[in-house]
């Protein structure tokens, strides 16, 4: 385990929202890592790279987030087992003689579906399908999902496409912003939208004798996101909740912690930092 001053951070575009300083500096807190500093940076698409060979030997680890886990996934001398599988990286940690490219999107959505309230699930319909598309869709298959409806815009992605393959789900897509989505756990016991939280949804229905299914986003800021918004309005302001990414990024940031630092994540420290920004 490491001692002494060591520094990370998280990378993207756009990046103020994040609230990943919050929740790294309070495991530093909790885990008594005096000097260990964890700071936000924008970097735009196509320069992560750049930006990771000026880091200096103090730097432990990068937490990564849109647009640039596709370009982190590329970095890594060593890859691990998800983001192999995912195509896509949401984390760098300091190796010797390089940087060992992880996904603990994964974990997080594994984690965040499952106090949603999502047990043994068999089918799901995903929104979108680039990169936390393809973390869902791993973290679905461990959940036990079989059967995946896609929602984009256009065609699906080959990478998102060769996945489901990969990992032996039945697939359809249909169109995202024609094709009504009608939230019925019997048609989709699990509801997972991946999009920007300004995107447009689509159009969506909620019967008012229909099963409830589990419904996620994963944005956290700005929220509402329209996703939020048009599933509140189709139940008519009541009836079926959203579940906020906040559960997402908080389980996916106590792994990295533990990638990074080499103690176990503290969850409750955590949840507690997160709680006090009123996002969950």
């Amino acid at each position: 385990m490491l001692s002494g001053p060591r520094r990370a951070g998280v990378v993207g575009s756009p990046i103020s929202h994040s609230l990943s300083p919050l929740l790294h500096g309070a495991a530093y807190a909790a885990l008594g890592l005096d000097g260990w500093t964890f700071t936000a940076q924008e970097v735009p698409a196509g320069g992560l790279r750049s930006y990771v060979e000026q880091l200096g030997p103090g730097w432990v680890g990068l937490a990564v987030t849109m647009p640039l886990k596709e370009e982190a996934l590329a970095l890594g001398t060593e890859v691990g087992p998800a983001a192999r599988l995912a195509g896509a990286a949401n984390t760098l940690v300091r190796r010797d003689g390089g940087w060992l490219a992880d996904n603990t999107d994964v974990h997080g959505v594994v984690q965040a579906l499952t106090e949603a309230g999502a047990l043994a699930p068999r089918s799901a319909t995903v929104l979108g399908g680039g990169a936390t598309a393809r973390s869902t869709l791993v973290a679905l298959s461990e959940l036990g999902v079989q059967e995946v409806t896609f929602r984009v815009r256009g065609d699906l992605r080959p990478g998102t496409a060769a996945l489901a393959g990969q990992l032996g789900l039945r697939t359809r897509v249909v169109p995202l912003l024609t094709d009504p989505l009608v939230l019925d756990g019997a048609e989709s016991q699990v509801v997972v939208s991946t999009l920007p939280p300004t995107a447009e949804p689509g159009p969506v229905l909620a019967p008012p004798d229909a099963v409830t299914p589990v419904v996620m986003d994963v944005v956290y800021r700005p929220w509402p996101s329209r996703f939020a918004t048009a599933v509140r309005e189709a139940a008519g302001g009541e009836g079926l909740p959203v579940a906020r990414g906040t559960g997402m990024l908080l389980h996916q940031a106590v792994r990295q912690v533990e990638l990074m630092t080499g103690h176990n994540g503290p969850v409750a420290a955590m949840r507690a930092a997160l709680d006090g920004t009123g996002s969950q």
